[in-house]
């Protein structure tokens, strides 16, 4: 399957999109303010409810309320994004539907998430199904981006991994400076960076993203403030006060139903 690549050529994927289109979302007049986004929300209704989608993919909507997420980051047509350890890719695909023709998507992965994933990646980049999707495998610490394309890049219940050390199972530690700061620079100024992630208890550190695959909210905000970003938005959308921050997020009673914080950062215009 070519879309199985272990090198993307994006300067040449992305060519037909626009470089001098707006940024993706608005700057929020509070940090803690969700900042509705001003598009027609009707389009995160339509990419829902699109018939091409796989199978046992809307049953995973009420739990993730993917467009709702989306309306907050901004995400919206025409756009270029870029889907950070996109996993099985089921928001790869969503947002793939939200972009339309004139959209790109660039879904990022690495061995150790296709071995997680199983099947799925397979069946959702199946040849030509998603167009406007480009796969591009990186990884750890080998992730290099085109300056200035994304108007968009999110992290799904990923950005922990960062702090994940399993090398047994591929998994290298990640240099997260270096990592953060071949992201900011792949995104247009004004451009935002959506989160997405399991929630630890607060002063939890770092090494919990390896260990329950969870991360403080505060690691986050330190990390991409550090890089140069700027916090435009959190939401409580996601939010679920009976979460067991003791257990790891895959026990069988937390599948789905973990504590998760929704950030949108900003790169600076």
């Amino acid at each position: 399957m070519k879309q199985l690549m272990t090198t993307l050529l994006l300067a040449a994927a992305l060519a037909a999109c626009s470089n001098d289109k707006a940024p993706a979302a608005a700057t929020a007049n509070n940090a803690a303010d969700p900042a509705p986004t001003s598009r027609d929300t009707s389009i995160y209704a339509e990419a829902l409810a699109s018939p091409t989608r796989l199978e046992g993919d809307a049953a995973r909507d009420a739990g993730r309320k993917p467009d709702e997420v989306l309306a907050f980051l901004g995400i919206g047509p025409g756009d270029v994004v870029l889907d950070l350890f996109s996993g099985g890719g089921y928001y790869a695909e969503i947002i793939a539907h939200v972009v339309g023709p004139n959209g790109r998507v660039v879904a990022q992965s690495n061995e150790p998430y296709l071995k997680f994933v199983g099947d799925e990646f397979n069946k959702r980049h199946a040849e030509g199904r998603l167009p406007n999707v480009d796969i591009l495998m990186a990884e750890n610490n080998e992730l290099e981006l085109p300056a200035e394309r994304f108007d968009a890049v999110t992290m799904i219940l990923a950005y922990h991994d960062v702090y994940n050390h399993d090398p047994e199972n591929g998994w290298h530690s990640i240099d997260v400076e270096q990592f953060l700061a071949e992201v900011y620079k792949s995104l247009k100024p004004g451009g935002i960076a959506g989160i997405i992630d399991h929630v630890a208890a607060p002063g939890a550190p770092e090494e919990t993203g390896g260990t329950l695959h969870r991360i403080d909210p505060a690691l986050v905000i330190r990390d991409f403030e550090a890089a140069g970003f700027a916090l435009d938005g959190e939401s409580d959308i996601l939010r679920n006060s009976s979460d067991d921050y003791e257990k790891i997020v895959f026990a069988p009673e937390l599948r789905g139903k973990t504590d998760r914080f929704l950030m949108r950062f900003k790169k600076p215009e």
